[in-house]
């Protein structure tokens, strides 16, 4: 299994986090790296939901909510070229506010081919996405 990650602390409270967090069908508002996300069903975020994402550079990929766990974290599959990726958000208070994670796994027969190629970008966009979800909970 491949994992990349990346952490930031957030001043802003697990709620105010959560709340921007888990509006998925507004990524694109605070990152450039997702251009569209459709969310079916509409509505909340629960597990079952199935979000297809479009992100510059890469495939649209359509990741289905295995785990909501509110205000600490929500966990969404895909799979890719043969590999299974499961995506984790988690929000962990902190005294200063909250700290977040951003991370992917990628398993299976061809996760190191899949990790390999897509590495470079899927760190720049864990990056983007982890600074933007900041700037917009610090606003």
């Amino acid at each position: 299994m491949r994992r990349i990650e990346t952490t930031v602390d957030v001043a802003a409270s697990p709620e105010r986090v959560w709340s921007v967090l888990s509006e998925v069908l507004l990524m694109p508002t605070w990152t450039a790296s997702v251009t569209s996300v459709e969310l079916d069903p509409p509505g909340p975020l629960a597990v079952g939901s199935r979000a297809r994402v479009v992100q510059p550079k890469l495939s649209p990929v359509t990741w289905t909510v295995t785990e909501v766990i509110a205000v600490r974290s929500f966990t969404w599959t895909s799979k890719a070229m043969g590999a299974d990726l499961t995506a984790f958000h988690a929000i962990t208070p902190t005294s200063s506010g909250s700290s977040v994670t951003l991370a992917i796994e990628y398993d299976g027969p061809t996760s190191t081919m899949v990790a390999g190629l897509t590495r470079r970008i899927t760190t720049k966009y864990l990056r983007m996405e982890a600074d933007g979800l900041k700037a917009a909970c610090e606003r």
